[in-house]
């Protein structure tokens, strides 16, 4: 059967929680589903809107969504079909938020926002200005937050990812990937939401491209084969890099601190054409942090590596 399931949502992670629907194995459904913020912020706002944002509101998830049959060691495969997104997105730096929030005394002080960035989205590309820079993102749409219902009863915050999957904010969860979870508890109770047009590995300044989305998935019931966490089969990896880079790694012995040398240094390049913070959102939606070394102690790498092909002119390490 197919299903279209509208965005009756919640934000936290609770197994007590009724379901909005029932669906079998090998149903097709199309969710519904709300930006991070739940609609605080619109194509109109404005950087000072971040400033009253409710965080109590953030990352509503549609759903729970029973699968009938679905028991303790089971798991469900979520096979994504499409996205249909509303023609815009947003990014922003939120005041304490993001990677480098934590870094007041080394990092340009207008890295800790408020900063915000309204994207224009067409059937390929999101578009937004960047200094002196026009930037086009290839999108490729995906839920930041994805999850079943947890083993343990309470009301627990969907920001960090956990066995059941949630905030992963996996870029390859596309069109085409299978992604299974886990069934901790009879129903398997889905939920899904946080969806994003585009990203890169890291989302280093806590937000993607967050728009809101009708999301079709099949979803089968595979019974008995013990899944305790997440994992998937993604078909668009290599579909999804790009041209040429321009890199810049980060050497610490603490792979934490190689990450952020990394962002920095692409930030500090960037900053010839825009401002610092803007550097900082760009990179959450297009750059790739990546682990290039980690055996040859006392210092491992980790890898900033930054698309030449999503601006307008040419742009230059020096």
């Amino acid at each position: 059967m197919q299903y279209t399931i509208h965005a009756i949502t919640h934000n936290k992670w609770d197994n007590s929680l009724p379901p909005i629907m029932t669906i079998t194995d090998g149903d097709i459904i199309t969710v519904e589903t709300k930006e991070a913020s739940d609609g605080q912020v619109t194509p109109s706002s404005t950087e000072k809107d971040l400033l009253k944002l409710d965080f109590s509101k953030i990352h509503p998830l549609t759903g729970p969504i029973e699968v009938k049959g679905a028991e303790p060691g089971d798991a469900l495969e979520i096979e994504f079909l499409d996205f249909r997104h509303k023609g815009w997105g947003w990014t922003g730096v939120l005041p304490g938020f993001g990677f480098l929030a934590d870094e007041q005394y080394t990092a340009p002080i207008d890295l800790q926002g408020p900063a915000l960035k309204i994207w224009k989205v067409d059937e390929r590309y999101a578009y937004a200005k960047f200094g002196d820079l026009n930037v086009k993102v290839p999108i490729y749409p995906f839920p930041g937050v994805i999850g079943t219902a947890l083993p343990y009863r309470g009301k627990l915050s969907t920001i960090p990812p956990r066995e059941n999957g949630g905030n992963m904010d996996i870029k390859h969860l596309t069109i085409g990937t299978k992604l299974y979870l886990p069934v901790f508890v009879s129903g398997a109770l889905l939920s899904i939401g946080d969806t994003h047009l585009a990203q890169g590995d890291g989302e280093v300044c806590g937000t993607a491209i967050e728009a809101p989305m009708e999301v079709t998935m099949k979803v089968r019931l595979i019974k008995n084969v013990g899944l305790t966490q997440p994992l998937f089969v993604a078909k668009k990896v290599k579909e999804m890099e790009y041209d040429e880079y321009i890199a810049y790694p980060g050497l610490d012995p603490n792979l934490w601190n190689a990450a952020k040398k990394a962002i920095k240094g692409i930030i500090s390049m960037l900053s010839k054409h825009m401002t610092p913070v803007e550097a900082y959102i760009l990179a959450s939606v297009a750059v790739n942090l990546r682990v290039s070394e980690v055996v040859d102690v006392p210092n491992w790498i980790v890898t900033a590596y930054l698309p030449k092909n999503i601006f307008d002119m040419n742009v230059d390490v020096f």
